[in-house]
């Protein structure tokens, strides 16, 4: 049988997967529920801009084009950007759009035997065991469902899209005693323009959140109604936001993307040189951190709207918590376009919301959870084999269990790309896919399950005490250069990428740097 491998979902993660699995011969089939690509993307409100400067959010060997002058690309930029990529490096014709993957299976292999292996797959190989994929694939317009083979599956399904998370209520509290209409900020970013603006249009809107899709709803809503109809958004925990600025961009690059900046902080295994570095360095990372705080206080009226955080700006870079604030933003509240609600509970009424117990409930229209997205819930559901589940089930104390945020130790024949997370994504899931490219065309070999599942232990650790109540979304942020350093090991190629002691030492890292990983 030829070594079929299958990528589910064609989103940045499925495209990088893709283009280098094709790379290295194989003749990969992508499966895309949607009839376009762009994953994440294609389900963002169309206002929604780049977070990451252009230069730290590219792919390594494919620049963005010189008609992007912007900082921060819009939307739409960042759409054309993908499927110029993929159209450059022939990666359309092997997508298959409208085609839903309900489930996977592997089958020929026993539960007992996969139990017993000392190595990943029972050989340490990507290839060559009994076993096999199935993968049953629904046409999203005819509804017929086919059942696919193949001996890898590179999972690409991300986090934030699919599997919305809707707060529960008690009996006659919830959405269904509202006169109004209450949808999911994923609902919303699926509309067209027209059909979005009608919905908000001379509306009063309520927005429950306080991460960046709830800023960018917030900000719609007020150019859409002004001060007339405010939009109220309701939140249980502030956040920092970064100005939507090149200084942001260069400042975060100097402070959190070199060498030296990471020197400031605790890696997972480290040696006692650096555990002793980090310590001794400690004041000036908690120094830094108070020093962004005290200028976003002076740049915004935190403390006038009660939106101080309680914690501090490290503990948001480090959980990937931080965004950029849509332009003007602290000028619509200014105006009363938009208004800030901190509240620890809320429930519906007839009328609207009733907040945090008060007597006279805040009367709305519309109702819009931007409330994220249960990826780990979505991750596990998709394996048809009650084995396989309980195998990726964590605890509520643990994360995913993937080797190199990429392998499960006792998976045979699967990754998965686009799970754990960076500050800047894109380049995170490309030095990713390089190494799996490298590993399905046997450049290396895996260690053993059991160092597979101590590094694995290391890292969960290490995220945990890091990132704190937000360990699940995998953050790896503070440590992202170490981590490639690890990936460039195994792969055999030089993890200094920059030429001179200080420019590696101090100039951020970009993608770029890691262009050409995979070349024989």
């Amino acid at each position: 049988m030829e070594k079929q491998v299958v990528i589910i979902g064609a989103g940045i993660s499925g495209l990088l997967a893709c283009k280098y699995a094709i790379e290295k011969g194989f003749n990969p089939i992508v499966f895309e529920a949607e009839e376009r690509i762009g994953g994440v993307w294609l389900h963002t409100i169309e206002s929604t801009k780049l977070q990451n400067s252009k230069e730290t959010y590219q792919f390594s060997d494919f620049p963005w084009p010189s008609s992007v002058t912007e900082t921060f690309p819009k939307h739409s930029q960042v759409m054309e950007y993908l499927e110029s990529y993929a159209k450059h490096f022939d990666v359309l014709p092997r997508i298959r759009f409208n085609s839903r993957v309900n489930g996977i299976d592997y089958v020929g292999e026993s539960c007992e035997e996969i139990e017993s292996w000392g190595l990943w797959g029972g050989a340490g190989k990507p290839f060559g065991s009994k076993g096999r994929w199935h993968i049953s694939v629904q046409n999203t317009k005819t509804c017929a469902t086919e059942v696919y083979q193949a001996e890898f599956v590179i999972l690409c399904i991300g986090q934030f899209s699919g599997l919305p998370n809707v707060p529960e209520f008690p009996p006659n509290q919830g959405p269904e005693v509202f006169n109004g209409k209450v949808l999911h900020s994923m609902d919303y970013a699926a509309m067209d323009n027209i059909s979005a603006e009608n919905l908000i249009k001379k509306k009063r809107v309520a927005i429950i959140g306080s991460h960046k899709s709830a800023v960018d709803i917030g900000t719609e809503c007020a150019n859409a109604n002004g001060v007339e109809y405010p939009c109220t958004m309701i939140q249980r925990t502030a956040h920092w936001f970064l100005p939507d600025s090149p200084l942001s961009a260069l400042a975060l690059g100097f402070l959190f993307f070199n060498r030296f900046a990471e020197l400031m902080v605790h890696k997972p295994g480290e040696t006692f040189l650096l555990n002793f570095l980090a310590t001794l360095l400690s004041p000036l990372r908690w120094g830094i951190s108070k020093l962004i705080e005290s200028y976003l206080r002076w740049k915004f009226p935190l403390k006038k709207y009660g939106m101080i955080p309680k914690h501090s700006f490290l503990d948001t870079i480090y959980s990937c918590q931080v965004g950029m604030l849509p332009k003007k933003f602290y000028e619509k509240v200014e105006e009363g376009g938009i208004i800030l609600k901190r509240a620890q509970s809320f429930s519906f009424c007839q009328e609207g919301l009733v907040v945090d117990g008060e007597a006279r409930p805040l009367e709305t229209d519309v109702v819009i959870f931007a409330t994220g997205y249960k990826g780990d819930e979505k991750l596990k559901n998709i394996f048809e084999s009650a084995f396989l589940k309980n195998l990726l089930d964590p605890s509520s104390t643990s994360t995913f269990p993937l080797y190199r945020q990429v392998i499960h130790p006792r998976i045979p024949r699967l990754a998965v790309i686009g799970y754990s997370e960076s500050l800047s994504n894109l380049g995170i899931f490309e030095i990713r896919c390089q190494w799996l490219a490298q590993l399905l065309d046997s450049k290396f070999e895996l260690p053993s399950i059991r160092d597979m599942e101590k590094d694995v232990k290391i890292w969960e650790t290490h995220i945990k005490r890091v990132a704190g109540k937000y360990f699940k979304r995998s953050c790896i942020s503070n440590t992202r250069i170490w981590y490639n350093d690890q990936l460039c090991k195994d792969m055999g190629c030089e993890p200094r990428r920059k030429k001179g002691f200080f420019r590696d030492l101090f100039v951020p890292y970009a993608p770029a740097d890691y262009a050409g990983l995979t070349a024989p």
